[in-house]
């Protein structure tokens, strides 16, 4: 049978404009490029055997996982430096024991669809270059959702799920680069499910 390799883990913390949420950043690729995954409950958690794990915290109330960091949100009743290096040191643990964060392999880049009109390929590339590397570093996820008479729908992730600021994000950074960018063809950007 294969052992699992330990490997040498250095992780820090991040803080994010969510209060609720922190941002444990580690030295490797979690996920691949572009891809996140988000488990608001730890029923949503089953290709995830870390945010599983993480669920098993009472604290613990969102898990997100992207690139290189996972992104936790606590219940609001609890403050930052009663909780954080107990789960600074399980997400430590859990990866130098060789274990995986998400156990989901993607056959196809599921940001860019052939089907896609061009204004559709646009938005998504603006999305891919411009924001998600911004949002990312605020330990969330920006995905597109839609595109109907000039309104674009996107998801919020991580951090920015439930983020006080993730509205000023929202129309001031993103409806106005995206209006900017695409002027006649974008009048709006709306969040989905926040």
């Amino acid at each position: 049978m294969l052992q699992a390799q330990k490997r040498p883990v250095h992780l820090y913390m991040e803080a994010n404009p969510n209060p609720n949420s922190l941002k444990f950043v580690v030295n490797f690729m979690l996920a691949d490029e572009g891809v996140s995954f988000d488990y608001p409950t730890a029923e949503s958690a089953e290709n995830s055997p870390l945010a599983q794990e993480l669920f098993n915290f009472e604290a613990v109330e969102r898990v997100f996982i992207a690139s290189n960091f996972v992104t936790v949100t606590k219940k609001e009743e609890l403050e930052w430096p009663e909780i954080q290096d107990f789960i600074r040191d399980h997400i430590k643990q859990y990866l130098e024991a060789g274990k995986p964060a998400v156990t989901v392999v993607l056959d196809s880049d599921p940001l860019f669809d052939e089907n896609d009109s061009e204004t559709v390929k646009k938005i998504k590339g603006i999305l891919d270059e411009y924001i998600r590397p911004a949002v990312e570093q605020d330990g969330g996820a920006i995905t597109f959702h839609s595109f109907d008479e000039g309104v674009v729908k996107v998801l919020l992730q991580g951090s920015c799920s439930g983020c006080p600021s993730s509205t000023v994000t929202l129309k001031a950074g993103i409806e106005n680069l995206l209006t900017r960018m695409l002027p006649g063809e974008v009048k709006s950007v709306e969040a989905e499910g926040v």
